[in-house]
């Protein structure tokens, strides 16, 4: 059985009301904040033995032996699953100041999502970061078997931009030269003048019987696309390094550091973690929170990622981020975010 549904109501008030508390102070919390600040009607003992199993459960720990609890990654986890409540009125009062900021005569894309980067960190106080897209069409794909019995895949757009990439985790010795071939007339005939950032949402359940046994196969080539052509055909505006400075999590040089110099000279790693087109969803919201160490980068440990696709109809052509700490006030950002690619997505759609 999942924690989530082992903790009784008096459990999730209480792992809500630490978090909350831990979000606002930086301070870690104990029984006695919590029975003066909130109204549990329960003694501190008992509230004491809650964050007691609350802690064996692994959703708070103590930083030292005689401090308070503080939220772990699973905490937070839950907490953004299970405990938060959006506020629509919030979400409306950001819709009106984005149409104040953002609202232009002429516009170009670059300028656009630079005013939405600059209003993001503003009024999040965190790191805010939009891709900037080049909305390529595939012209001509060709799968060649080299002589060590690697696949590479060569790719032509429409603005005649080659790359090429070796295929990854394929089951190489299953191919032959005749078969790539074969897959390659295929592909070129099923993908030519479809967008890039498409092609990992094909389906391709209504294969031809012929080719059924390369359903694996091409669902893998079509990401491996996808993540080459993010790294090399996107770019990021980011704004908020000043505002990220002024939260005690970063306010060591060592601490931030590493993120900055991934945001400045690594931009290629960043861009397939926020474009992700299969939005994970909060309630009936469209975003994505990666948060601590579900971050596979090593400098985003400590942070938390709040993301968003803006679309051009129904082609997903960016993103809009939030880069924080993971004690993030996450309802706010949840709003902002998903309003700020709405809003985009009006824009650009209009």
């Amino acid at each position: 059985m999942s924690v989530q549904h082992q903790l009784t109501e008096r459990h999730r008030n209480i792992l809500k009301a630490t978090i909350k508390h831990y979000i606002a102070t930086a301070e870690p919390v104990g029984s006695k904040t919590l029975i003066e600040e909130y109204d549990f009607s329960v003694s501190s003992a008992t509230i004491r033995n809650v964050m007691g199993h609350l802690e064996k459960a692994g959703l708070l720990y103590q930083p030292h032996t005689s401090a308070g609890r503080i939220p772990s990654d699973e905490g937070y986890r839950i907490y953004v699953d299970k405990l938060i409540t959006l506020d629509q009125k919030s979400a409306q009062n950001i819709e009106k100041s984005l149409e104040k900021h953002l609202k232009q005569q002429t516009w170009s894309f670059e300028a656009l999502m630079t005013k939405a980067a600059k209003f993001l960190a503003s009024v999040s106080g965190y790191i805010a970061l939009v891709t900037i897209p080049q909305t390529n069409q595939l012209r001509h794909l060709q799968l060649l078997l080299t002589e060590s019995q690697q696949i590479i895949l060569i790719i032509v757009t429409d603005a005649y931009q080659t790359q090429s990439f070796v295929i990854d985790s394929v089951n190489q010795d299953s191919f032959s030269e005749s078969e790539l071939q074969i897959l390659s007339n295929f592909l070129n005939h099923k993908l030519k003048g479809k967008y890039l950032s498409q092609l990992p949402n094909l389906d391709w359940e209504d294969l031809d019987h012929e080719f059924k046994q390369y359903t694996d196969f091409l669902a893998q080539l079509l990401q491996n696309i996808s993540e080459n052509h993010l790294k090399s055909s996107y770019s990021l505006v980011f704004h908020g390094i000043a505002e990220l400075l002024r939260q005690p999590e970063f306010s060591q040089p060592e601490a931030s550091q590493m993120l900055f110099d991934l945001l400045e000279k690594q931009q290629e790693q960043i861009c397939p973690l926020i474009f992700a087109t299969s939005p994970y969803s909060v309630g009936k919201t469209k975003v994505r929170i990666k948060i601590g160490s579900e971050n596979n980068l090593e400098p985003m440990r400590n942070c938390s990622i709040v993301s968003s696709l803006y679309h051009k109809g129904d082609l997903p052509l960016g993103s809009v981020a939030i880069i924080g700490p993971t004690r993030m006030l996450y309802e706010n950002a949840i709003s902002l975010v998903e309003s700020t690619a709405a809003y985009l997505s009006a824009t650009i759609t209009a």
